[in-house]
């Protein structure tokens, strides 16, 4: 993926002054290239990808499904409703039953499946049964935000898209890259500043970074494989336990 020398700007404000590097020199877009490169080579694909092959409406239900659920729930979950119904057709089809017993237990089953009824139904209704390509049109399907839309459009149809979750808004900031507040304002600041080949893997990869190693609570910045770039901005970092020495004698 190549690394794009461009000079951002920005200052990072409110940062504790014992937070990490000096904010003198904040993140730019070709060190933030050399981070996303890095985790880009240093974690397998998410397994999101595998269970779409980029197929925008599979992308659109477990997205849906992977709301405050776990993928390794979400992922078992969507193969087996996958294997009953795969199209908006097949899917309404489907009581809201069936669809709560395909998907058990992924968190709020119940909502989740009326609404892959519900957006399923509208897809028909309003779009011939194509799920569309723009997060405006994504925007009007139940059950579908700004995140779900934004992967739709990025893994479903291969187009430029940032989808920001928490992953991407906690470690963005962490880094120095951005200093925002919420996931929305997130998207809205890295539209503008991140070069545009790294929009379709930035939430890949920090989706991947967050669940192993820079997780919200105890940071594991002694393994971190781009410690080296990170400002580090508000992070405690995990305890490490030193080896006890050894006996003599």
């Amino acid at each position: 993926m190549p690394k794009l020398p461009l000079k951002v700007s920005a200052k990072i404000k409110n940062a504790k002054p014992d937070s990490g590097l000096p904010l003198a020199s904040p993140m730019d877009s070709e060190t933030m290239g050399q981070v996303l490169d890095t985790l880009d080579s240093t974690y397998d694909l998410h397994p999101m990808g595998e269970l779409t092959r980029n197929n925008p409406y599979k992308v659109l239900v477990a997205c849906v499904l992977s709301l405050r659920t776990k993928d390794e729930v979400m992922i078992p979950a969507s193969q087996r409703l996958f294997a009953v119904a795969d199209t908006p057709q097949k899917m309404v089809g489907l009581s809201p039953e069936t669809i709560e017993k395909l998907v058990f237990p992924v968190g709020f089953y119940k909502t989740k499946a009326q609404s892959i009824i519900d957006f399923s139904q509208k897809l028909l209704d309003d779009f011939g049964g194509q799920v569309p390509d723009t997060i405006d049109a994504l925007l009007t399907l139940k059950g579908v935000g700004r995140k779900t839309a934004n992967l739709v459009v990025g893994l479903g149809h291969g187009l430029p898209a940032i989808c920001v979750d928490t992953h991407v808004h906690r470690i963005c900031n962490r880094l120095g890259y951005i200093q925002t507040r919420t996931p929305e304002e997130t998207e809205m600041v890295l539209r503008e500043k991140l070069p545009a080949p790294y929009w379709s893997v930035i939430n890949t990869v920090m989706v991947l970074h967050g669940q192993q190693t820079c997780k919200p609570i105890g940071p594991r910045c002694d393994v971190c494989p781009v410690a080296q770039w990170c400002h580090k901005i508000d992070v405690k970092p995990r305890a490490v336990k030193q080896p006890k020495p050894a006996q003599k004698g």
